[in-house]
């Protein structure tokens, strides 16, 4: 934004409303490494010394950054080829999203082939691509990871360098045009109430006691309205909103409860008429809350998780209100700026903020979230990668409660310039953005869009564990997913019907591993379609057999059933021992001794021989279907291995009798 209307305030002067931290980008470089610190040259005796920059210096400190920029631009004509006169020149323009001209002052800087912080290869980076300039964009990105190895924006660029081709994967998806509200001024971030449009907007209104600020020369901003209605002129009518809610700072980026009784806004730290500021003399933001009552807004009350110390800035709310989303450099932030989100509890307190963490925020500004009722959270970054200045990103929340990694929106929704503040309408999937690209009113303009296709593509990835001998469904199994290095993501059980589920991402790599108790552990890898859909994974586990197990209870075999007096195998007894024998060609190495037994029902001997013979067919059955016959020993066993009571004269049941009439597979050898 060539006016950097988004998110710090100085005294009388905006910081920036966008996300630069002046005191941490200018005042200093947290970034550096201790070698790189070494290497810095100290500024030209002479320039320093000069009047004209001891001016400009003057100027730049106060970050009144339009009048400093002309005047380093005459110690240049003068001839000033300082390296500290080309960063803060470029510096200028760059804090104030003049990213065209930020690039040539950068080139200027890199021209002189200096050792300089890593921080400028990044900005360089990003005013080289408002000029279209990606491949060397690209090189500055490389050489920032060289010099600055443990930030994660050049960490994202050397793991997926073909951004560019992604991002072109998902442009061309927005129809976008001029939302017919815009001034001159500076126009950005959208709100719905009431049917009614609610946005930001420094336009003069005629009130010439209005005040500008020195950072970009640009007026303090205010909230306006508008219900697309046009006048007799055929303009559309633009208000001012809450007129009692204008302070003599900037308000800006409200949001509305769902009955449309509560707002929450951002404002410079100005409370009944008194201004806040930091320890270092700076006022900074904070977000406010007011409520609607009898039809106006009031009862302003800042909110428990601001202070004079640090900024809050561009609520947003979950779709029950439960949640805001918003932007702060609190302490625990990553970078210059981040996304936070804290509790709303029934009772009005808060909760304690959390930061979203390093899946969104970067070490450079994230910004502007807008979370809408499907779960997915929009937001500006200029950290993750994109086409220059501020891209507009989406993530989705997971049934989990867990961001997944965040997607360029594409083109025309971005540009080479900043783009931020995007809402939607789920329904209709018509929404609004704000950016600063050419060709707009003013410096920064609200445009209007349709999204014509779905970007986030959803798939599921479920399956069934079973046993794999038996094929029964196999309740209550842990099962653990996992990205492609192993990392555990979410571990659940299987359902009543041996099902499990997760939501994951399109296009990745998982590790899915299903533990039993009585079964060997399995893990296996599956990759994620990049279309919408749902991905199956059926495992099936192998029990855990030792020397001695029966096989037959192993594998839930059914009675194997012989006529009376008869030793044939009958063909349900045949479909049994097929499981036996599938198992044995599956685990070539175990050896199994076949034992048959019978009930008392007979005469020992009787029972005896019948119990051989049965063994007998039964080893015979296994050597026809392809079981070596070296894998195998039989014996009968009579009456002698009575499971119960049952002996002669003793009165039993079918049921217990049954009970002694049958065969075992016990495992000999593995």
């Amino acid at each position: 934004m060539k006016n950097i209307y988004k998110i710090y305030l100085v005294g009388l002067s905006l910081i920036s409303f966008n996300g630069y931290s002046q005191l941490e980008d200018v005042k200093k470089i947290d970034t550096l490494s201790s070698d790189v610190k070494e290497e810095i040259p100290t500024v030209y005796p002479k320039a320093a010394e000069s009047r004209l920059m001891k001016r400009s210096d003057k100027l730049y400190d106060k970050y009144a950054y339009m009048d400093a920029a002309k005047s380093y631009e005459k110690a240049y004509e003068k001839g000033d080829k300082s390296p500290e006169l080309f960063k803060k020149l470029g510096n200028t323009y760059y804090f104030n999203a003049n990213l065209e001209k930020a690039a040539k002052w950068y080139n200027e800087l890199f021209a002189l082939n200096v050792p300089v912080e890593p921080e400028y290869y990044f900005r360089y980076s990003q005013a080289l691509k408002s000029i279209g300039n990606y491949d060397k964009a690209n090189e500055m990105l490389l050489v920032f990871h060289k010099k600055a190895k443990a930030d994660s924006r050049g960490k994202n660029f050397v793991n997926k360098s073909n951004y560019l081709d992604i991002i072109k994967s998902n442009s061309g998806r927005y129809t976008i045009e001029d939302a017919g509200i815009n001034s001159k001024y500076i126009d950005y971030g959208t709100a719905i109430v009431n049917d009614r449009i609610v946005f930001t907007s420094a336009r003069d209104t005629g009130n010439f006691a209005q005040r500008k600020h020195e950072w970009s020369h640009q007026y303090f901003s205010s909230l306006y309205s508008s219900n697309f209605e046009a006048d007799k002129s055929g303009k559309i009518k633009v208000t001012k909103f809450a007129k009692n809610l204008n302070s003599r700072f900037h308000e800006s980026t409200p949001v509305f409860t769902n009955d449309g009784k509560t707002m929450y806004f951002t404002r410079n730290n100005y409370l009944e008429g008194k201004r806040g500021k930091s320890d270092n003399k700076i006022t900074l933001t904070k977000i406010y809350q007011a409520k609607l009552i009898d039809s106006t807004w009031q009862d302003v009350k800042e909110l428990p998780i601001d202070d004079n110390n640090y900024s809050t800035a561009h609520p947003a709310l979950s779709e029950d209100g439960k949640t805001m989303y918003f932007a702060s450099d609190m302490p625990g932030t990553y970078g210059q700026l981040d996304i936070w989100k804290v509790s709303i509890n029934d009772d009005g307190s808060y909760g304690n903020p959390e930061n979203l963490g390093p899946k969104i925020n970067t070490e450079g500004r994230e910004s502007f979230p807008t979370f809408t009722n499907e779960n997915e959270l929009y937001f500006a970054s200029d950290g993750l990668l994109g086409l220059g200045g501020y891209d507009i990103f989406v993530s989705k929340l997971n049934k989990y409660n867990v961001f997944q990694d965040p997607i360029n929106i594409g083109a025309p929704a971005n540009s080479s310039d900043d783009d931020f503040a995007y809402l939607i309408d789920t329904n209709t999937r018509k929404g609004y953005l704000s950016s600063n690209r050419p060709g707009g009113k003013g410096l920064d303009d609200i445009y209007k869009f349709v999204e014509t296709k779905r970007l986030i593509c959803e798939q599921s990835l479920t399956g069934i564990v079973t046993d794999a001998d038996t094929k029964k469904d196999i309740v209550n199994s842990k099962i653990t997913l996992s990205d492609d290095h192993f990392v555990k993501i979410k571990e659940i059980q299987t359902d009543a019907n041996g099902q499990y589920s997760f939501d994951v991402n399109c296009g990745k790599t998982y590790y899915v591993k299903a533990e039993k108790e009585g079964y060997n552990t399995k893990e296996e890898h599956v990759t994620i379609p990049t279309k919408n859909g749902k991905t199956t994974l059926d495992i099936a586990l192998d029990k855990i057999v030792v020397k001695g197990d029966d096989l037959a209870i192993k594998l839930e075999l059914n009675t194997i059933y012989f006529d009376l007096d008869k030793y044939y195998i009958r063909k349900d007894a045949a479909l049994e021992l097929e499981k036996i024998a599938a198992y044995l060609r599956k685990y070539n190495t175990i050896e199994v001794d076949i034992r048959s037994h019978t009930d008392c029902r007979h005469t020992h001997k009787y029972n005896q021989v019948l119990s051989e013979n049965r063994a007998k067919s039964t080893f015979d059955w296994l050597v026809k279907n392809g079981i070596s016959a070296n894998r195998l020993t039989y014996k009968g066993y009579g009456e002698t291995q009575l499971v119960n009571g049952c002996h002669d004269g003793v009165k039993c049941t079918e049921t217990e009798h049954q009970l002694n009439r049958r065969s075992e597979f016990i495992i000999t050898k593995m």
